[in-house]
């Protein structure tokens, strides 16, 4: 039953792709991440000072390295939910366990020990089979670009997932990861902002605006419940629910946006998200306690 958490967090972080999707067209990449991470901060600040925790952090420099990572993954995706069909901005994305998996497969090969990594090697590059199957009906759209940029959202989130994992094993707690997060996603975002200026608000639709506010709400509320499930559910289950997040944003897709995606491109969805539940089920009897990734 805990394990549903997961569920409600892909709800939300699909909702939240949503309102960025819609407040794409009147604000800047750098505006989004800007907005996301300013309501994140004072949200989660309100959360850690109702729990009495201490936004005094003895691991700086694991955070500041969460940060780089996550603010590179996060500035990806949301530029991939610009440019692509949602649904299939998510599903790129949610290719961060199959990154690991490439990185697992990776370390195998630096220590020799190739020939244990068979099973996973295949559902990697089944993985990116499906890849290409998904992105080759938008070529003709010149979205080639923006897939490629989403795939890479999916890395920087495996390796962010990794360093989440390097956080909870000195201790660090979940709030404070989160908080500290959504705090160099606000300065990153702000730098950027210097850059191209904000939107002038005569330019800018009341659908954009109406969104800013839960766009970052719901990426804390989707952290928060998707600790909640890997904290008190089974992790393997826990870790395969995620998935759900790719059947909200493909309802969102075919109901909000009217978005066509050629069966080729269902079918690759469908192989990537296989592929994802066997490398979980591959790397969890290999590591039983995988943490959960944070957006």
């Amino acid at each position: 039953m805990q394990a549903l958490w997961m569920v409600l967090a892909a709800f939300f972080f699909a909702t939240m792709a949503v309102g960025i999707k819609v407040a794409a067209s009147s604000f800047s990449l750098a505006e989004l991440v800007f907005y996301r991470g300013l309501v994140s901060v004072i949200f989660m600040a309100l959360v850690l000072r109702a729990r009495g925790t201490k936004l005094a952090t003895p691991v700086p420099l694991m955070h500041a390295w969460r940060a780089v990572i996550g603010v590179f993954s996060l500035a990806s995706w949301f530029y991939a939910i610009a440019h692509l069909p949602l649904a299939t901005a998510m599903t790129l994305n949610y290719m961060s366990g199959v990154w690991v998996a490439a990185f697992v497969i990776g370390g195998a090969l630096l220590y020799g020990q190739s020939s244990r990594q068979g099973p996973l090697m295949a559902t990697v590059l089944l993985s990116f089979a499906g890849v290409v199957m998904m992105l080759r009906p938008t070529l003709d759209q010149n979205q080639l670009f923006a897939g490629l940029v989403g795939l890479l959202s999916g890395m920087g989130a495996a390796m962010a997932y990794m360093q989440v994992t390097a956080l909870g094993k000195v201790g660090e707690p979940e709030g404070r990861t989160v908080f500290y997060f959504a705090l160099s996603t606000a300065l990153a975002g702000v730098l950027g902002v210097l850059w191209v200026g904000f939107t002038p608000w005569d330019q800018v639709t009341w659908q954009a605006a109406a969104w800013l506010i839960p766009i970052g709400v719901l990426a804390s509320l989707g952290q928060w419940a998707m600790t909640r499930a890997f904290s008190r559910g089974a992790t393997l289950l826990v870790a395969n629910l995620q998935y759900a997040g790719i059947v909200f944003a493909a309802l969102y897709s075919l109901v909000l946006f009217d978005d066509r995606i050629p069966l080729l491109g269902w079918v690759g969805m469908a192989l990537i998200v296989a592929s994802g539940i066997a490398a979980t089920v591959l790397r969890t009897r290999a590591l039983p306690d995988t943490p959960a990734e944070q957006h």
